[in-house]
Formats: structure tokens, sequence, C-alpha cells
């Protein structure tokens, strides 16, 4: 909500309240932000002087201050204190921090249909509270909404009124705002709780469109088409358009209740809320595990390409002769059947020696090619691998790096032993 400045003419004390801020003006008075004694901030309407006048009004307005009282609800803003008897009468409200949905909209753009769905459930169910304590607001429309970290809140309840009670100040004056009244208002009948209702109506077509249901114009234009014409809900998403069409029919019996609307609303924010959560964008794919490097790397795109090509299975590298040039693409030889054959992807070596494979966590031994050995059509084996692709450490290497460390502790013990022998008993 817009603060600005006080002016000259403005009060700077009303009641117990120090006024700081004016916050707006409507046609009943001024409204400033004032904070009592303890800090707590309000939201203080002063009434019109030439309103304060009229006797007429002074009863009304206290009759609807002593309404407002029984009111409870976390959708509407609390009445804090009232002062029907001062030369000016005065109202104070608890201050809502945040822009008011008209703002709201004319900043931002339409809500989306979750949004609007969610914050009419929310007023629908004040609007509940509020009939409840036998008060019909009457003047409900984007500009007395407001948004709070809380949720949305109903404020200015200064022309609210007893249900039945007309709508009317003086003959043939309506009040209210043109394009979110009723047509009852417009009319001069008696309110009651479903002339809220085709106000809320109009206010969710406004945050759904960025505009009134009943376009632009004179007020006496905006009043004839409120009683005579069809709102216009283009720009209304669908699940929310026949919804708020019910609320705008023209005669109050054919729209739906205060409780009615609240739960379908809820029942639509939690349907749309769960369709903005199915159109997420997909969580990023997790990346490639990193292939064997070097000479397995090898291996696997050498055995790759073969099976691709449709040749047969690599012979084994274990000891035994050699195939033939005519016979390359025959079954390996079956001479070593203690060792399993590796996975996909790693060599598949057989064990020439009988070694157990190396526990994991130790050191892989250098690896050796395989040569062949002039004239002869033998090989030597070549280094053995494990299932999980990596090569074994030398069980000899295990063995001399053993003995060295135990000889190099052997050596520093006993050199440690003659140090103290030397220098004898202190």
């Amino acid at each position: 909500m817009a603060m600005m400045r006080l002016r000259r003419e403005d009060p700077r004390v009303v009641g117990s309240f120090r006024l700081h801020r004016r916050l707006g003006a409507g046609g009943m008075g001024v409204v400033y932000l004032g904070s009592d004694k303890k800090g707590q901030r309000v939201a203080l309407k002063v009434i019109r002087p030439d309103l304060a006048e009229d006797q007429e009004f002074r009863s009304r307005f206290a009759r609807e201050v002593s309404a407002a009282r029984r009111i409870r609800g976390g959708c509407t803003a609390r009445l804090v204190a009232a002062d029907l008897d001062a030369d000016r009468p005065w109202f104070a409200t608890q201050y809502v921090p945040g822009p008011s949905l008209h703002d709201k909209v004319a900043g931002e753009g339409p809500l989306h249909a979750a949004d609007i769905a969610a914050v009419g459930a929310a007023l629908s169910e004040g609007l509940v509270a509020v009939h409840e304590a036998g008060v019909v607001h009457r003047d409900l429309k984007p500009s007395n909404i407001l948004l709070s970290p809380k949720g949305p809140r109903i404020i200015d309840f200064g022309i609210a009124w007893a249900t039945g009670a007309s709508t009317l100040t003086h003959v043939g004056t309506a009040v209210g705002s043109p394009g979110f009244l009723a047509p009852e208002q417009v009319r001069g009948a008696a309110v009651t709780p479903a002339t809220d209702v085709f106000s809320l109506g109009a206010t969710l077509a406004y945050a759904s469109m960025g505009d009134s249901p009943f376009g632009h114009g004179s007020s006496e234009v905006m009043l004839y088409r409120v009683v005579h014409e069809e709102a216009q809900l283009h720009g209304v998403p669908d699940a929310l358009a026949p919804l708020v069409r019910a609320c705008l029919a023209k005669n109050p019996d054919e729209r739906p209740s205060t409780l009615q609307l609240s739960l379908r609303l809820k029942e639509i924010a939690a349907r749309e809320a769960q369709g903005l959560a199915d159109v997420r964008p997909p969580a990023p794919r997790a990346p490639e595990p990193d292939r064997p490097g070097g000479r397995l790397a090898d291996t696997y795109q050498e055995r790759t390409r073969r099976r691709q090509g449709g040749q047969g299975t690599p012979p084994p590298r274990g000891r035994g002769p050699a195939p033939s040039a005519g016979n390359s693409g025959s079954s390996p030889a079956r001479g070593n059947r203690g060792v399993p054959a590796a996975r996909s992807g790693s060599a598949r070596d057989s064990n020439p020696r009988g070694n157990t494979p190396s526990r994991s966590g130790s050191r892989p031994a250098p690896a050796s090619r395989n040569t062949t050995r002039s004239g002869t059509g033998t090989r030597r084996p070549g280094p053995r691998t494990t299932g999980t692709g990596l090569r074994p450490a030398n069980p000899r290497l295990l063995r001399q790096r053993l003995f060295v460390f135990v000889v190099v502790t052997l050596v520093v013990a006993l050199g440690i032993t003659l140090v103290q022998g030397c220098q004898g008993p202190g």
C-alpha cells in the first residue's frame, strides 16, 4: 500500500494514536497509518466532515462498527478501536502490510489459475466469518484485498452493513464501486451474503484478466452493464470460468454460497498446483561412469568392434599353442577351467600360475606387453586381471617389499639399543 506524507490539513493525533502517513482517501474519508503507545500499527479512517454532520449516517456508522466488532476470522483486518461520538467519527483496524490485489495485478499482470483459486478460497472462507456475524461487506473489490505474507486480508468495512439493509445512502445513489457491484445493489434492493459473492466473482475475474468483466466506461454505463449484460470472461482460466460465471449470475438465488465457493476453490487450487508440479523440468542426468583407460580401454573398444562386426570371441591368452591362421574364428581352448570369465568390458586373460587375485586396495603391478618369442609359435602369458577389470599385484614384489620392511625395522631397533647401551646409566 502506497504511503504519502501528511498534508497540512491532516490531524497529527487521533484518539490515542499518532498519525505518521496518509494511506489513501475514499468516499467516506481518509485512511492514515498510525501507531499507539506500544508501537502497534493501525490503519485509521477518519470520516469526512460533511458525513459527520449527517445524524442518519452517524447512527448507521455506529451499528456498522458494532457489527464489525463481532467478526472473527483470519482473513479480515481486526477492528482495534473506534470513537463514534467524536466531531469526526473514526475507527482503527489492524494494519496489514503488503500490496493490494489491484496493485499486484496492475504491476505484474494476471495471476496463475492456482494462485487465483488459492486467494479466492481464502477470501470465501473470510466471508463465511463475516456473514456469520450478520454483516455484508458490500464493497468487495481488488483494492480492498491486501496480499499480506500470511495470506489475503479483507479491509475497508466502512460501508459494510447488516444483512437485509438497503444499499442506497440517498435516493438514486448506490454505494460501492461500479463494475464490482451486484445488480441488487444497483436497483436499491436489500443486500444479502450473495451480494458479496457477486463482487468476489468480479474480483476473481479481474485477477484472471487484469480488467473488470464489465469493461470500462462511466458509472452509468458500468451500472447498466452489471444489470442487463453478461460478464465478459475471455481470459479466465477454463478451470475457473464456470465457477466465476456462477458467481456473476444476475439472480442472487442462483449464486453459490460462500461455503460452497470455498470448498470448490480449494479443490481447484490443489488440482492446479499439482498440474504446475507435473510440468517441472526433468532433473539433469547423472554423468556416465568413467570407462577403464590404458590397455583395458583398448581391449574394450576392440571387443566391441568385433561383436558389431559379427566376429567370434577372441582367443584366450593362456598357455597352449596359438591358433593357426585358418582357425582364427574357432572357439578358445578349455585348458583353464579354474578361472572364471571376466565381466563384459574387462579383459579375459587366463591365470597361468594359479595365483589368487590380490585383495582390493593393493597396488596393481606394472603392465607388461605380450610378446611372441622369435621362431616359436607360443606366447608369453599376459598379465592376469580380476573380474573388476583391475590388474592384481605381483606376489613376488609384495614378498620383496615385506622382506625389506622387516630388515629395516630390525636394523633401526638394533641401532636404538646400541645407542642406549653406550650411554650407560646416568
